[in-house]
């Protein structure tokens, strides 16, 4: 059986940025499905359902910050790269918190980000063999990013989704903090593993019936989390 073929789409308004993206990618075997700026990428992101999606921030019309944050609001969880000319933490910080996976900032290596890319796919692979999960009055459907609790919806953000997935995926095993951030984040999103704490505790809020003495998402003091059913 011949493996598959990811299709990323490249949302970028610099041309000869653009050409020689889908150059590369094509060359790693990638199919390539392009758009110049972030109105046209939502429309092609809905048509064509990609893999992933490389996301230029600065862009007119619409930018990359913006066009995530409609993506994620959407329930869209395909995982992002952001691409940026600006050397700013803000830019990097609010991108991530927006619900991209990872960044670049321009000028960047094309093996760097074929590198991240691949690596992207891989954990995101991993995560999407988790389906479904039920417990006490919570259901989550992880393929379909619809969540449950008491029979109301319940918002998760695309994040959320991910790093729950991950922990169900471990089956009780547990997961450390870097290790979470590097399946659920990627490398180079964030300097401190407080960010894995911060997440959990916003998700125990949201699924524990008690929070202060959570029966599903718990700690493994000195290592990291796991999750039980």
């Amino acid at each position: 059986m011949a493996e598959k073929k990811y299709l990323i789409a490249v949302v970028e308004d610099d041309e000869s940025v653009r050409r020689s993206l889908v150059l590369n990618l094509e060359v790693e075997s990638f199919e390539v499905v392009t758009a110049a700026d972030g109105e046209e990428g939502l429309e092609v992101i809905e048509q064509r359902s990609p893999d992933l999606i490389v996301l230029d921030v600065m862009m007119p019309k619409k930018d990359g910050l913006q066009t995530c944050k409609e993506l994620r609001k959407a329930g869209n969880a395909t995982p992002v790269i952001l691409l940026t000319a600006r050397d700013q933490e803000v830019d990097k910080v609010l991108g991530l918190e927006l619900g991209a996976d990872d960044y670049l900032t321009k000028p960047f290596g094309m093996r760097e980000l074929i590198a991240r890319i691949k690596a992207l796919l891989r954990r995101t692979v991993k995560i999407q063999e988790v389906e479904q999960v039920q417990f006490d009055d919570v259901v989550i459907d992880f393929k379909a990013y619809r969540a449950e609790k008491n029979q109301a919806p319940l918002e998760l953000s695309a994040r959320e989704y991910r790093l729950l997935a991950y922990l169900v995926a471990k089956g009780g095993s547990v997961a450390t903090r870097n290790e979470l951030l590097d399946e659920v984040w990627g490398y180079n999103s964030y300097p401190s593993t407080r960010t894995v704490d911060n997440h959990i505790a916003r998700l125990r809020q949201k699924i524990e019936r008690d929070v202060n003495s959570p029966k599903h998402i718990l700690t493994v003091h000195g290592v990291g989390y796991k999750f039980v059913v």
